[in-house]
């Protein structure tokens, strides 16, 4: 197999350039998040919206540490066997929220399968944490598969967050590649468990694009996300974040998320944001909780 090293990446083009950088909101932000000591996944993950969203004091909260027990080929993240868990972290995560203001707060985490729960009471007191300190905000997480744990997926949804959110990130053919660690199956079965035993929630994924997969093979995803009751997807360009990760394959143009987008919204999806800079939490209280949006308006 080519290493990402060995194969030529194809020319960015000029939908994907972002001209727009806010330096200060960037360093003044990422200065007080050191302060109280916590991980946002816009800064661990390289994500290229990261300007945008600090500069409107939006960031998504990483929490259980900043090393991953997985060896996703698209993640940036440090890999290891996990970090002690802070216990301060879940009432540092509602502190921060409060600082800035936030009205939709958005969780997520690395992957800690090295523990029982997978981390999932820590997860349950952070939400809680949030919930005490800013009781009119919406809360969204975004979670791993905690390895298919039923009672490790109930005691997160148990905090009562708004949206749950866990993403497929790729197709079925794809997963031995970019998700060595996962299954496309039981990614399937959280999202169904979560819907079947907490009805009223919003659940939600995601999935990249650029990766080598057909048009046909996301088409069936969206409708596989349809029959587990998924009510949001985002679907968003892959962009290798360092030479270490898997390289990108192809661009997808802006043409292709359109179709992708009237797809989903023909089989009943409530949103479907899909666009080449698309991500999980990108705009993520607009997406989740407001009918379908202008993607056009966020490329």
């Amino acid at each position: 197999m080519a290493t990402a090293e060995q194969t030529p990446q194809p020319r960015l083009p000029e939908w994907l350039r972002r001209s727009e950088m806010n330096w200060v909101a960037l360093h003044e932000l990422k200065s007080d998040l050191r302060r109280h000591g916590l991980h946002t996944v816009c800064e661990s993950a390289r994500c290229p919206n990261i300007h945008e969203c600090f500069g409107r004091g939006s960031a998504t909260f990483m929490i259980l540490g900043n090393e991953c027990t997985r060896s996703c080929g698209f993640c940036s993240l440090p890999r290891g066997r996990g970090q002690p868990l802070d216990p301060d972290e879940p009432e540092n995560v509602a502190r921060m929220a409060e600082q800035l203001g936030l009205r939709y707060v958005v969780i997520t985490s690395v992957n800690r399968d090295e523990m029982s729960d997978g981390g999932a009471a820590h997860w349950a007191a952070t939400v809680r944490a949030v919930r005490r300190r800013l009781p009119a905000a919406r809360v969204e997480v975004l979670t791993p598969d905690f390895c298919g744990n039923r009672d490790a997926l109930r005691t997160v949804a148990d905090a009562r967050p708004d949206v749950f959110n866990h993403n497929l990130e790729t197709i079925p053919r794809l997963y031995r590649h970019v998700r060595p660690q996962a299954v496309y199956r039981q990614s399937l079965d959280v999202l169904a468990a979560l819907k079947t035993e907490f009805p009223a929630l919003i659940t939600k994924s995601g999935l990249m694009v650029g990766l080598g997969e057909m048009e046909a093979e996301v088409g069936q995803v969206l409708r596989d996300l349809h029959e587990v009751r998924c009510v949001v997807v985002t679907i968003g360009q892959y962009l290798q974040p360092t030479r270490r990760n898997l390289p990108v394959v192809r661009y997808v143009e802006p043409a292709e998320f359109d179709r992708y987008r009237d797809y989903g919204m023909t089989l009943g999806f409530r949103n479907v944001f899909s666009g080449p800079l698309v991500r999980s939490s990108y705009m993520a209280d607009v997406v989740s909780l407001e009918p379908q949006i202008n993607t056009d308006e966020h490329r």
